[in-house]
């Protein structure tokens, strides 16, 4: 299949889909950090949607989306901040773009969002620790023509996922990790997630498609 990770310069997905034999491509402004620039195309993804593609993955950016960011949103009390408001709006008609390209098969994700966006209904919510993983960092999937991901390795959780290693709780390690740093590894797809959907969403078929639809 010729498929398109959307908004990816780590290239976990890609490289996933690629050794299964798949003619996949990490797409993002900025350039990869996956080792393999031949699939990674630097540019702004939305003329992407145009062609033809057998899949399309996406990782839309979520910062004015995510309900982590629900303080910065309202600073004060029943006040909303409405130069925020309007980047999340924003952000979800960039989202919308990938829910409703002309693909067959696609994937969003995106962490638990603000309700004040009403984002559409998410088809299922996964864990790291459901993929190997033993941290607890709740994302929401999208899908449309794929199945639901099934768990590959669940184990227990010791806390919240955190780039630094620490609890976000102990604010005096934590702090040893530089905030823009942080957020882009907190962006990256755990390998055991990346795996599970190149092995699970590979084969899904004509059949199989015809089945979600019904």
């Amino acid at each position: 299949m010729k498929i398109l990770i959307a908004c990816e310069e780590s290239q976990a997905v890609t490289k996933e889909f690629r050794k299964l034999g798949h003619e996949a491509y990490s797409c993002d402004t900025l350039p990869c950090s996956g080792g393999h620039p031949e699939w990674h195309l630097q540019q702004d993804v939305l003329p992407l949607l145009k062609q033809e593609w057998d899949m399309i993955i996406a990782f839309p950016p979520c910062t004015y989306l995510s309900n982590a960011g629900a303080c910065r949103l309202y600073p004060t009390k029943g006040m909303i901040d409405y130069d925020r408001y309007l980047k999340g709006m924003e952000a979800k008609e960039f989202f919308m773009m990938f829910l409703n390209a002309n693909c067959e098969r696609v994937a969003v994700e995106n962490p638990v969002s603000s309700t004040v966006f009403a984002m559409p209904k998410h088809t299922q919510e996964i864990q790291p620790y459901m993929f190997g993983h033993p941290y607890t960092k709740k994302t929401r999937l999208w899908l449309k023509g794929l199945p639901e991901l099934r768990p590959t390795n669940t184990v227990d959780p010791v806390g919240p996922y955190c780039p630094a290693g620490t609890s976000r709780k102990d604010r005096r390690k934590y702090g040893s990790a530089k905030r823009g740093d942080d957020s882009k590894n907190r962006s990256k797809v755990f390998p055991g997630i990346a795996r599970a959907m190149a092995q699970q969403w590979s084969d899904v078929s004509v059949d199989v498609l015809e089945q979600i639809r019904i």
